[in-house]
Order: structure tokens, then C-alpha cells, then sequence
């Protein structure tokens, strides 16, 4: 693919230059100025969660009839993804799909503007708290759902009058939306996105709902400064609001993001369990209510198919699913503002295995990165 090249002019100050993860290239490359590097990088909010909730939805309706995958088909909200993106990534594997996943939370009110640029983009009222891309090879044996931290500082390319400059990522949503995030990820990546789908997080509170709430175990108890709550040890047993509150609390946690993180780990897995187990798949009230509520707070590309991703995920388990995280530095500050900067050398390791599809090779020599090991 063409290259898009940044401007010519890198922030000045002291310190280096920072590269992403395509080498010489522009794709992945971000510049900047780097300081000391933090502790706590502040991506996350329900990131594997969201990414979980896509592929848990495929796992279900490929349990159900053509006519009803169709009806859940036509509750999807469209969006046109690629038109005017220009040149693109070619695909190296036929049969892999590349699917990136997005969560948006409109939940505080106000225009989303994270670094203060006179850009128009066309989101109000939203904000990309969750940069993911979902992976399935050839052979469908597996699926893998790579997360970008939402703060990785990269080139965000141009598109209707929007971007061209570095930024965080997400910006790149907040600016162009849906198109201008799909531009961005593949010139950070070098991968072409088959599909797309963004949820958003009043959905995920509806599917929780929907299933009746999920339980979650808590080891020491907890009060939550920004929502009042306290999580008592022991099981403790979320609604939607509560399970909210669980997975997006930072502050009064001993590792902050970290057990966030962690916490969200947790309550993806008893989601799926709760989704996926004979309860709800035996119950078709139960079912239909979590499937409705999932789909109705989807918006994907035109062509994304629900039956599609049935046959995709048909055989697989929710086991069959591995969590990774686009390698990274952590948090540095460039030019005044806290950013993630990626590990250039990890990085295009890692992109170049989703590229050639043998991203379980690449995790083989890279167990660390599976969050979900030792858990």
C-alpha cells in the first residue's frame, strides 16, 4: 500500500525519537518527545469485555436458526466503514477475517475533544474508550482479540479535512469516526480491516441485565470513591449498573489500572460463563433478551453478517478465545500530554503474525502478553 507520511516537522524538546512498529514506514510510526515513563498507563475502561461481547454473540447465534440470525441480522445498526479511505493493506491470507472492534461511551455528555485540535469530526457526544481488532484464521481453530491502548500515540492520517497529525488514537474517532479510526488503525497495524463493530456501553449494561446479572468474586472489600459502591469480598452480584462500576473503577484499587484490568478479565469470563452456559442457552427468553440487547447496541459495516460470524465461530468455545495487547513502552510524556508508545520491535512482530496468520506462533514465544495466562 502507499505509505501516508507524516509532516516533515517532529515536536521539539529534548529527549528521542520514538518509532511505533513498521520500521522506516509511517504505518505504526509515532514521534515524540518521551519523559520519564509512569506506572499506571490509563487505557481500558471495559476493553476485554467489549471485544468479548462480539465474539460471544457470534458463539450464540451459531446455535440458532437461519431465520432467527436473520431477524438479529436486520436490528443491526449500519454504518459506511471504508468509502473514501483511498489505498488500502492488502490481504496476505485468504480466509482470515480482521474485524475491529470499537466501544464508545456517551455516557459523561459532553463532545469528546482529547487534545483540544479545531478538528470537526463527525462523533458528538462520544468517545472511543475501547480500540480492539479481533483476529480469526484460516482454519477458524481460535480467535484472538488484540487490544490497542486507547492513549498509543501514532499518526492519525488524513481524511476529509480531519487528522493529519500525531495524536492518540483515539482521536482518530472523536475527529472521523468510524472511517478516520478504520484509516488509522491499518496505517498503524499495515492489516486490512474486513469489518467492523462498535458497541456501546448502555448495550453492555443491557446484556448484563438481560442474563439476570453476573456474579464475580472479590477478594478484599472495596469502596469505590467515584460511584459510591462498595464491593464486599466474597461473591458479589452485579447488575448492570453495579457490574459498570465494577469494571471501570481505578482510583482506590492498590495497583489502579492494573487491577482494572484485572477486574475485567474476571468479568468477561463470567459473563461468557453466565451467556454460554445451559441456564441461559436452554432458556430461549433468556437467550433472545441477551441477543436483542447485544445486537440492537451494534453498529457495523454494511456488509458485516451475523450468519457469517456463526459459521466463522461455529466449534468454538469461549476457551477458544485469547486476549493480547498491542505491545507497548507504557506511559511516556510527549510534549506535555501522557501517552502509550508502542514497542516498535514487539510490535511489528506481532502485526506481521496477524498479517501472515500465526499469531498462536508469535503467542507461543510470547506467553506473557495472553492476559488471560496463569488466571
Amino acid at each position: 500500500m502507499a505509505r501516508t507520511q507524516p509532516p516533515a516537522t517532529k515536536p521539539s524538546g529534548a529527549g528521542g525519537t520514538v518509532y511505533g512498529t513498521r520500521g522506516t514506514s509511517t504505518r505504526g510510526t509515532t514521534y515524540g518527545t518521551t519523559g520519564p515513563r509512569k506506572t499506571k498507563p490509563r487505557w481500558g475502561r471495559i476493553a476485554l469485555v467489549v471485544g468479548g461481547v462480539v465474539a460471544l454473540i457470534a458463539l450464540l447465534v451459531a446455535g440458532c436458526g437461519i431465520a432467527y440470525v436473520t431477524n438479529l441480522d436486520e436490528k443491526l445498526n449500519r454504518t459506511d466503514a471504508f468509502s473514501g479511505l483511498g489505498e488500502r493493506p492488502s490481504k496476505s491470507v485468504e480466509g482470515t477475517q480482521n474485524i475491529l472492534v470499537l466501544g464508545s461511551d456517551s455516557r459523561d455528555g459532553g463532545a469528546y475533544d482529547p487534545n483540544a485540535e479545531p478538528n470537526s469530526g463527525e462523533v458528538k457526544n462520544e468517545r472511543a474508550d475501547t480500540i480492539m481488532l479481533l483476529h480469526i484464521p484460516a482454519d477458524h481453530s481460535k480467535a484472538y482479540i488484540i487490544s490497542i491502548p486507547r492513549d498509543t500515540y501514532v499518526y492519525v492520517p488524513e481524511l476529509n479535512g480531519n487528522g493529519g497529525t500525531r495524536a492518540k488514537i483515539n482521536a482518530a474517532f472523536a475527529w472521523g469516526g468510524i472511517p478516520l479510526t478504520v484509516k488509522t488503525v491499518e496505517n498503524f497495524t499495515g492489516v486490512k480491516i474486513d469489518h467492523v463493530a462498535k458497541i456501546d456501553f448502555n448495550g453492555f449494561k443491557a446484556m448484563t441485565e438481560a442474563l439476570g446479572g453476573v456474579d464475580v468474586t472479590v477478594d478484599k472489600t472495596v469502596y469505590d470513591p467515584r460511584s459510591k459502591r462498595t464491593f464486599k469480598a466474597g461473591v458479589n452480584h452485579l447488575d448492570g449498573d453495579a457490574a459498570l462500576d465494577y469494571v471501570r473503577q481505578r482510583y482506590n484499587l492498590p495497583r489502579g489500572d492494573f487491577d482494572r484490568v484485572q477486574r475485567q478479565q474476571i468479568f468477561l469470563r463470567a459473563l461468557m460463563q453466565k451467556a454460554t452456559d445451559s441456564g441461559t442457552l436452554t432458556n430461549p427468553v433468556k437467550l433472545k433478551k441477551f441477543l436483542d440487547a447485544a445486537t440492537t447496541s451494534l453498529t457495523v459495516d454494511n456488509a458485516f453478517s451475523l450468519k457469517d460470524m456463526a459459521l466463522e465461530f461455529r466449534g468454538l468455545r469461549p476457551g477458544d478465545l485469547a486476549f493480547v495487547t498491542s505491545p507497548h513502552l507504557g506511559s511516556q510524556t510527549v510534549d506535555g500530554q501522557s501517552v502509550v508508545v508502542s514497542d516498535k520491535e514487539k510490535a511489528v512482530e506481532l502485526w506481521s503474525a496477524v498479517e501472515k496468520d500465526n499469531v498462536a506462533d508469535w503467542l507461543a514465544a510470547n506467553p506473557g502478553n495472553n492476559v488471560t495466562s496463569g488466571r
